[in-house]
């Protein structure tokens, strides 16, 4: 973080006993550390295998795509060969920096759909994760710039505004929802969570609000909370039926933590089954396979993960605006400094301003298609990111049918593990992203385009038919990074943990990130993410969960 920000420590000793320890300083592990050591009764190690957020870029919304490319905070993992994407690896960046990947994202607010979360009670036989329980953390975890109402709060440590870049071409957008029956919402987040909108984004100030910034800064003067970046966790030796130590190297250094009362796995859904498997946590055949002694078989342990697929469709704009110019080095001067001098102007934009949640057929229950739109164009060479007079969409799959796994390296299972999300297994889901493409396009030959859309460019442009648009898909679809559901919640054979995040059959142990999620919900991970966290930090302190609220929504 910025001056004034939580102070990290460089070296500890290399054997420290507490009661908590958080392995992971991302959405969740900062959520769970910030409100675990609001009790001056327990003392809290965050363990983060990154350095401190200290490069300017992640602080400035217009930033994003610098730092999500930066190795120096990046995971930079890629999946294994998909077989249904020609054998394709798909890159795979996940935040490596305090506050993990909600520092490099898109910074993009989406709760998902109410019956996400109704489905999770329904369906895994998880009754405290019914909306109306989920609803009050949502509204106590954020300050919107909206207000507080049934479903906003305006109290909260995570800053979010709705997005307010003026053009043109958003305004095109917004309107081509109503011209073409796809409809459309003010708030998704609210009472119409279906449609076309103005996005919500994780922005306060005219900067990133991270959840390093929501909850560790202002954790930054509590005695009872170490933070230790650059700490790259092994394993958790697991003794018995419980979880004893963290093993770690620091710098090179081989270092151990006790906890003397849990540990608390928060690495994301690569990291988290990673650490689980190497230590000794997972299915047996695996772990055989790779010379691990299992402690505990737990067949779910990597499996089930899933993602949202995303494509993207970029058109030509007859007409310059203020973002296309971006590129040119004295704008770029000028909204820097603009930027450092009041927070205001072009660099306060994460780029990807409006968006939708559409249906990809008549007999869809819920919105099953995200929009992502972004009124310029880009072009990417040799890791070179560059602006160009257009706009674009991200059309992400929501709720696909494929299931991938994380495993571990067979020749170095300290190194990255072996991604394999099989997107497009299902074909269903193919024939999902493809509608999600039609639909796209039906919102750029809307009346509200005349005299704005150039046309169609880049890799879709020349594919009309279903097979051709099929074939670009197999070719260039990508993650939107949001992988989940490795570790998940429920109480069948191939769950992980409980309702809590408690490991099964392990005592003293925890999961808590979005790989506990035991389906992918319709949104951006970030804000879930971290309602999860603070629901279970509660749950940790003995706390009574807030009450259950209510809220009406409006469904097409």
């Amino acid at each position: 973080m910025q001056s004034g920000s939580l102070q990290t420590v460089r070296a500890m000793p290399e054997y420290v006993e507490f009661d908590y320890i958080i392995i992971g300083a991302g959405s969740a592990g900062c959520v769970l550390a910030g409100k675990l050591s609001e009790s001056q009764e327990f003392d809290v190690l965050l363990l983060e295998a990154g350095p401190p957020d200290r490069n300017l870029m992640i602080h400035i919304p217009a930033g994003v795509y610098s730092a999500y490319r930066n190795p120096k905070i990046n995971w930079n993992y890629s999946s294994a060969a998909e077989p249904a994407l020609n054998n394709r690896s798909v890159w795979t960046p996940r935040g490596k920096v305090l506050g993990g990947s909600s520092s490099i994202n898109s910074m993009v607010y989406m709760r998902g759909h109410p019956s996400n979360y109704d489905g999770w009670a329904q369906d895994f036989d998880l009754p405290e994760w019914r909306f109306e329980n989920c609803l009050p953390y949502f509204r106590a975890g954020e300050t919107s710039d909206r207000g507080a109402d049934t479903w906003r709060g305006d109290s909260g440590p995570l800053q979010v505004s709705k997005s307010r870049h003026q053009s043109p071409l958003i305004d095109a957008f917004l309107e081509a929802g109503t011209e073409t029956g796809q409809g459309r919402s003010d708030d998704l987040n609210g009472y119409r969570p279906e449609g076309l909108s103005r996005l919500d984004a994780t922005i306060g100030n005219g900067q990133r609000c991270s959840a390093a910034v929501a909850y560790l800064k202002p954790a930054r003067g509590r005695s009872n909370l170490t933070v230790q970046t650059r700490a790259a966790v092994r394993y958790v030796d697991v003794r018995g039926n419980r979880s004893n130590e963290v093993l770690y190297h620091h710098h090179g250094v081989a270092c151990t933590a006790r906890a003397r009362r849990e540990v608390i796995l928060s690495s994301g859904a690569i990291n988290s089954p990673q650490i689980l498997l190497r230590s000794g946590i997972g299915p047996e055949e695996h772990l055989q396979a790779v010379g691990i002694t299992t402690k505990v078989r737990l067949s779910g342990v990597g499996r089930n993960l899933q993602d949202h697929p995303t494509m993207v469709l970029q058109f030509e704009s007859t007409k310059a605006f203020e973002m296309h110019g971006l590129n040119n080095p004295l704008q770029k001067i000028s909204a820097g400094w603009n930027w450092i001098m009041r927070r205001e102007g072009i660099a306060t934009s994460h780029i990807w301003e409006a968006g939708g949640l559409v249906r990809s057929h008549d007999n869809a229950d819920v919105p099953d298609i995200q929009y992502h739109f972004s009124p310029t164009g880009f072009e990417e060479k040799h890791n070179d990111f560059r602006v160009t007079q257009g706009f674009s969409f991200h059309i992400d799959l929501l709720y696909p049918r494929s299931r991938g796994r994380v495993e571990l390296n067979p020749d170095d299972q300290f190194g990255k593990p072996v991604i394999r999300f099989n997107y497009m297994d299902e074909a269903a889901d193919l024939t999902g992203i493809m509608n999600g493409v039609k639909l796209a396009r039906e919102v750029t030959k809307a009346p509200a385009f005349n005299g704005l859309n150039g046309g169609e460019t880049g890799v879709m442009a020349q594919a009309r038919t279903n097979d051709e648009i099929k074939s670009v898909i197999m070719n260039e679809c990508a993650t939107d990074y949001h992988p989940s559901c490795s570790c998940r919640m429920g109480y069948d054979d191939d769950a992980v943990v409980d309702e809590w995040g408690r490991v099964h059959g392990v005592e003293g142990l925890r999961v808590v990130d979005s790989s506990i999620m035991p389906r992918i919900i319709g949104g951006n991970l970030n804000g879930p993410t971290q309602m999860m966290a603070s629901r279970i930090a509660d749950h940790i302190l003995g706390r009574q969960q807030l009450a259950p609220e209510q809220a009406r929504f409006s469904f097409q």
